[in-house]
């Protein structure tokens, strides 16, 4: 283990760098003086949260934001529980109760459930792995900015003549402007993309902290449980978010540029969206609930006084489910045309993925009986979920009976199932909220407005969601119901206001005890095991007093070359859960961080970049018409885009040139990946997404052309359409992976001249890809025949369609890879690079996968 920071240190790649440290995003260059930024603005200032790119207050952030999206989607839940007091029109007119319906369960999937749950995270994984920070906190700055201005960005839709209106799930042909022609519904799709950004880079730095940055003696089986659900929902995200950006790409591409992929006329544009929405939506279920079921485990082992009953098993079934989910999104289709073996299929592996959820849930109930229970606010929030889960549980297993499924499919019972699964996922986390707060804040919550809380959201919940399985026979997403159901959807709508009410009492209870609570201890519970209760609430900027280290079985801090911190060793109880050993008292004595490493935590780029996003998507949602009734003309449109764009990479480029210093790890415990440096493990993590990025636009041709019929597909291409220029491409994609190669070649020879010519050499074989593709494009927009009178561009037919926008997602792939040279082009003409030739090495995997993915696409549109 190395001093990361120390002039002239060897970084963790062996790699001798000139006082400079691996940072997010990159490699800095050679430090320039003392001042890394880490003076950050007070708290009290609205710069401090503008630029921080701390996790403990970006989870802060995100938490806040999350509740915020949480009364947005309620006050629409509480409009639509209105509208159904009486069958038949009456609040709200028949398109807005559908836009309503669609951004409620948009907004509380995507913009409050996970982000909220990702709060907790970015707060408390840190603490509990014993890290200073996540891998890159620029680009966890930068997650938090494009979640925040994505949801903005769907506010901004409702004022576009209407937001989305046809269903969270977006069904096609529903999701096409034939049948909703809103600027509006393109722009939430917009946000959707924007979001999935935002989870992407989320998901790669999460994923890299866990694996590379735990401390000493913290190994994978050791690390708290909550810890252990974000690490399986990170790496499921990762997977199921690149299915859903590929169909919304498809998506954005069929409403602002006129592709054809899901077209209601044939080539089962419909089944392809449910496959691909799917792929992506039942992993979120689980997605979602993991990290409730973290703090579900976390509550009862502290409320309890004991270790999870079958706590290594408990582990091996989230791994289960987590590897199941992505093999059972096919009951979602069960009335669709696919063959009843496929259905028969499906049926048992839903079936099969509730199995590990019985042992997880037995566990916890075991817990609880072995256990000395005391009935706090956390602990009755964390066992309320527990029981509403069970229902939830139980009612799901109906639906995933094919028989079944036929009757209930599209009426309440789905409703009432859904809630009480993803909405008793709520519950937990509102007991993380109240069990993290006093860490968070440094202060106690009013205990008795706590239980207040739980009683009034209990009932509120149950009296909302269990008469709907009694309604069960009304019509999902429609306000017209049989009169004998009106007394039930009125007490559903009386618990909607109860369950609104509830909300009020956490808010007024956190708001007020954040002036006027009572200080909290380090450790306000008795029996907490996790690192995050061994130092101050709130935890000093850097966490902690030395480096963390559980190689003892109690936790110790160490200082520099092994010495132990201020405050001495923890000894005493024994490390559980991968835990804390605490002193007499409960508590880390001494916990004051210093600067002492030099890291840094502001930036404004990440901020500067999430607007230029924003401006950037409100632009390209004008692509779809020029203007709309009371709207803005085109021209405004296109100026956003363009600002948007140039804004955008100015800022890219600032942020790439920043010196900004990050802990690159290892401190200890980092298995499988300890000879991989932060920032490679970071790029392969991203490219693992991108290859589910691709492989869903393969398989989405695959699919239409299996429909449209494989050899029929060539009446839908013109004469014209040779492989000549694709094989010329391919030639080219091969030289400029050769190229990159002998740059990385000359950077470790030092030969700056080499480098700059081999990187020079790289970028105009990539200007010359694009040049002869656009050449061939034109070519082919320009065909007149008697099949083609009009040309061959992306909206003649389907294979247009799949030609034109699979090459050219990966043109925009080849695009991307030039800024990044142009960059690397400029900077190894001043020198650089040559002492550090990791930034070149990272960029050339990079290259070499946007090459191997031609590969593939070279046959699959210009042989088969």
């Amino acid at each position: 283990m190395t001093d990361e920071n120390a002039d002239g240190a060897e970084t963790d790649d062996g790699v001798k760098t000139d006082g400079g440290t691996e940072t997010d995003g990159g490699v800095t260059n050679a430090s320039h003086g003392t001042d890394h930024h880490h003076d950050l603005p007070d708290p009290g200032s609205v710069k401090r949260w503008l630029v921080t790119t701390n996790h403990k207050d970006v989870g802060i952030l995100y938490t806040v934001t999350a509740l915020f999206f949480l009364v947005f989607g309620g006050v629409l839940a509480l409009l639509m529980r209105l509208q159904l007091w009486t069958p038949g029109v009456s609040l709200l007119e028949p398109l807005q109760y559908n836009q309503a319906v669609s951004a409620h369960g948009l907004i509380m999937v995507f913009w409050f459930l996970s982000p909220f749950a990702f709060g907790f995270a970015n707060y408390v994984v840190p603490l509990q792995i014993g890290a200073k920070d996540l891998a890159f906190p620029r680009l966890n700055a930068l997650s938090y900015w494009l979640y925040l201005f994505s949801g903005i960005l769907l506010g901004v839709s409702f004022f576009q003549g209407g937001t989305f209106a046809g269903g969270w799930t977006m069904y096609a042909p529903l999701n096409l402007p034939v049948y909703t022609p809103n600027i509006g519904a393109s722009t939430a799709v917009l946000a959707l993309v924007l979001f999935t950004a935002s989870v992407t880079i989320g998901s790669v730095n999460f994923l890299t902290t866990m694996h590379r940055m735990r401390a000493e003696g913290l190994t994978l089986r050791r690390m708290p449980l909550f810890t252990w659900t974000i690490l399986l929902t990170t790496w499921m995200m990762l997977f199921a978010f690149a299915a859903l950006l590929a169909a919304l790409t498809i998506l954005s591409a069929d409403r602002l540029l006129g592709t054809q992929y899901f077209a209601a006329t044939g080539h089962a544009g419909s089944l392809l969206w449910a496959h691909l929405f799917w792929f992506f939506g039942h992993p979120e279920v689980y997605i979602v609930f993991f990290p409730a079921l973290g703090v579900m485990a976390e509550t009862f082992q502290t409320f309890t006084g004991r270790r999870l009953v079958g706590r290594k098993w408990f582990i091996a079934a989230m791994v289960l489910v987590a590897l199941q989910s992505f093999l059972v999104w096919m009951h979602h289709m069960f009335l669709t045309s696919i063959n009843l073996q496929i259905k028969t299929l499906f049926m048992a592996t839903t079936i099969g993925i509730s199995l590990p959820f019985d042992l997880m849930v037995f566990a916890l109930i075991y817990t609880t009986v072995k256990g000395k229970v005391r009935f706090a606010t956390p602990f009755l929030f964390s066992f309320g979920a527990l029981i509403l889960f069970i229902l939830g549980g139980i009612t799901g297993v109906f639906l995933g009976a094919v028989v079944l499924d036929y009757e209930f499919r599209g009426t309440y019972w789905v409703v009432a199932h859904f809630h009480y699964v993803m909405v008793g996922g709520v519950t937990a986390l509102v007991g993380g909220l109240y069990y993290w707060y006093p860490k968070m804040t440094g202060k106690m919550y009013d205990e008795f407005l706590g239980k207040v809380h739980f009683a009034l959201y209990f009932v509120g919940f149950n009296l909302l969601y269990f008469p709907m399985f009694v309604a069960w026979e009304t019509p999902r997403r429609d306000f017209v119901y049989p009169e004998a159901f009106l007394q039930w959807h009125q007490l559903s709508t009386i618990g909607g206001f109860l369950l609104g009410a509830s909300f009020l009492v956490m808010f007024y209870n956190l708001f007020v005890s954040l002036w006027r609570g009572e200080d909290a201890d380090d450790n306000p519970w008795r029996y907490s095991t996790t690192t995050e209760w061994a130092i101050p609430s709130p935890p000093p900027l850097e966490n902690f007093p030395g480096r963390p280290s559980f190689s003892s079985g109690s936790l110790e801090f160490r200082r520099g070359a092994g010495g132990v911190a201020d405050g001495g060793e923890l000894a005493g109880n024994e490390a559980t859960d991968g835990g804390v050993a605490r002193n007499a008292q409960g508590q880390l004595a001494g916990a004051h961080a210093g600067d002492e490493n030099g890291e840094s935590h502001a930036s404004i780029w990440p901020f500067a970049i999430g607007l230029a996003s924003f401006v950037l998507l409100l632009g390209l949602s004008g692509l779809q018409k020029a203007s709309y009734p009371g709207g803005l003309e085109g021209g405004f449109y296109v100026a956003l885009t363009v600002g948007g764009l140039l804004a955008g990479v100015w800022a890219l480029v600032r942020m790439a040139r920043e010196e900004f210093h990050a802990l690159t790890g290892p401190f200890g415990e980092s298995w499988p990946f300890e000879d991989v440096g932060n920032t490679k493990l970071g790029v392969w993590i991203f490219l693992a997404s991108d290859v589910v990025l691709f492989g869903a636009f393969v398989g989405s041709y695959a699919f239409i052309r299996v429909a449209e019929g494989w050899t029929d597909w060539h009446h839908l291409i013109p004469a014209a359409h040779v492989p000549l220029p694709g094989l010329i491409n391919t030639y080219i994609l091969l030289t400029s992976s050769f190229t990159v190669v002998l740059a990385l070649v000359a950077a470790e020879r030092g030969s700056r001249w080499g480098l700059v010519g081999s990187l020079v050499t790289t970028f105009v074989l990539g200007i010359a890809f694009l040049v002869n593709k656009a050449l061939e494009w034109l070519h082919l927009f320009h065909v007149h025949t008697e099949a083609f009178p009009h040309g061959w561009d992306i909206g003649t037919n389907v294979a247009s369609s799949t030609f034109y926008l699979t090459t050219g997602l990966h043109g925009l792939h080849v695009i991307a890879g030039l800024v990044v040279t142009l960059y690397l082009i400029v900077r190894a003409w001043n020198g650089a690079y040559l002492d550090d030739d990791r930034p070149v090495e990272y960029f050339g995997l990079y290259w070499h996968f946007v090459d191997i993915v031609w590969l593939f696409l070279f046959p699959l549109f210009y042989i088969l």
